[in-house]
């Protein structure tokens, strides 16, 4: 999804277009999947019709209860959603979603508006570019509409606290970054800042990267300084348990996890 994003950003630098990004989180997503709904997707996507009536029935009317020594606790309802670490959760919040972006760049289409966006798990991305940020703004204030008003039928909703608008510009000039309004949806007056932190990654408007590195570089360090904490005052870490520890932390940080 980063080398997406970077890819759009850099096709269009090249035809001096700029781009403009706003993130957008749904809360509870997991908790708030419908259960009415999600069989009708199944029933959509030409799933096997016993699939849909085992959804159907999936989590409702369940009941948990909380022991503690002699202490019980009375029935709690947990028939909202889908537990967020239950294996059938990815599989099932995808498919739910899956039919909002359907209908999402549908109406997109229709409208003519011209807009990407990026899905991963319950984080979405807008992405506007044209040339003119205020011309952005407005193609990304639509879209932000739309997808709150379908979300709004699929019994979902915009966490606006945890909505962000970052610009991406390779000019050398004075950047004024541009606010957006998004208070006639109920949601917060946007401010870009000079940084962005996404998905583990801390871009700036130039993808220079010089922040996200100087970041993992030091907490690289930091790790390797407190790998000395671990010896007791019989004996140090020997070489090959500071070799393990160096291969199994400090090079995840280094190089992201690959």
């Amino acid at each position: 999804m980063r080398v997406t994003l970077i890819y759009f950003i850099h096709s269009k630098w090249v035809k001096n277009v700029n781009t403009s990004t706003l993130t957008f989180d749904i809360a509870q997503f997991f908790p708030s999947l419908n259960h009415q709904i999600l069989p009708r997707i199944f029933d959509k996507a030409s799933f096997n019709l016993k699939v849909s009536r085992f959804f159907e029935n999936y989590l409702v009317e369940q009941k948990t209860q909380y022991v503690w020594n002699s202490f019980s606790s009375s029935l709690f309802n947990i028939d909202i959603g889908v537990g967020q670490g239950s294996a059938l959760s990815p599989i099932l919040s995808a498919l739910y979603i899956s039919l909002v972006l359907y209908i999402f760049e549908k109406c997109l289409k229709i409208l003519k508006i011209p807009i990407f966006f990026l899905s991963f798990v319950d984080n979405r991305l807008l992405i506007a570019q044209n040339k003119s940020f205020s011309t952005s703004n407005s193609l990304l204030f639509c879209s932000y509409q739309i997808v709150s008003s379908l979300l709004d039928r699929f019994s979902l909703k915009l966490e606006h606290g945890k909505t962000k608008v970052f610009y991406f510009s390779r000019s050398n000039s004075l950047f004024n970054p541009l606010s957006l309004d998004l208070s006639p949806l109920d949601g917060p007056v946007l401010w870009p800042k000079n940084l962005w932190r996404y998905l583990g990654f801390i871009f700036n408007r130039k993808l220079s990267f010089c922040t996200y590195i100087n970041f993992y570089a030091n907490k690289a360090v930091s790790t390797v300084k407190s790998m000395k904490f671990l010896s007791n005052s019989s004996h140090s870490l020997i070489p090959q348990q500071k070799c393990l520890l160096y291969r199994s932390c400090v090079l995840s940080i280094v190089l992201y996890r690959y």
